[in-house]
């Protein structure tokens, strides 16, 4: 049997150590967190108005036309007032100024560039109903994540972009920009000309 003297000469020693090794984690505050976003169900309807062309667009969102005294017919807004987006729309007819309206255009989507980590475009064609654009993928913290626009190279041109009402943030934002992303990509697969 050991005696007492000598259990405590190992058993201090030991909780010593214990206390060294075991005190020296630090209080690590949580990573910050998310809210978590509920998307709706994928669903979409005809926009088919006095302006020239027709495309679908989703049920969760709703039109509302620019009524600025800059605005001109057929600007109008798509609205998703829960997630706090907004599709913004511009046409204009072509009359032998193609050139000029596709640079106003990329200097709109490559103004964001300042604060992009990235730029990325994705050129879109549908020979069949007269339909050529590009997508703008915006990365970053910018104002507009998405931009695009589409033409028949002739006569029409219509440009979008995607603007949300909060600071932006491409983390947090990230799963609602991918959502609208796909609705947008429906939205040009889905577009034509009526003067085709």
């Amino acid at each position: 049997m050991m005696s007492r003297n000598l259990k405590f000469k190992y058993l201090i020693p030991l909780v010593l150590v214990s206390f060294q090794f075991g005190c020296r984690e630090r209080a690590v505050p949580k990573p910050r967190g998310y809210f978590r976003i509920d998307l709706p169900v994928k669903e979409y309807r005809l926009y088919d108005t006095i302006c020239p062309f027709v495309f679908e667009y989703p049920v969760y969102g709703h039109i509302s036309y620019d009524v600025g005294k800059n605005s001109e017919p057929c600007w109008f807004n798509l609205v998703f007032p829960h997630y706090k987006a907004t599709i913004h729309f511009s046409y204009k007819p072509v009359n032998k100024n193609l050139g000029v309206i596709l640079k106003e255009t990329n200097d709109m989507a490559y103004s964001h560039a300042i604060k992009a980590d990235a730029i990325t475009e994705k050129p879109w064609q549908n020979p069949k109903n007269k339909v050529y654009g590009i997508l703008y993928d915006i990365k970053g913290n910018t104002a507009s994540s998405i931009q695009f626009f589409l033409t028949d190279s002739t006569k029409n041109f219509l440009r979008g972009a995607l603007y949300f009402s909060v600071e932006p943030d491409a983390d947090s934002l990230a799963p609602v920009i991918q959502f609208f992303r796909e609705d947008i990509i429906h939205l040009v697969e889905t577009f034509s000309w009526k003067d085709k």
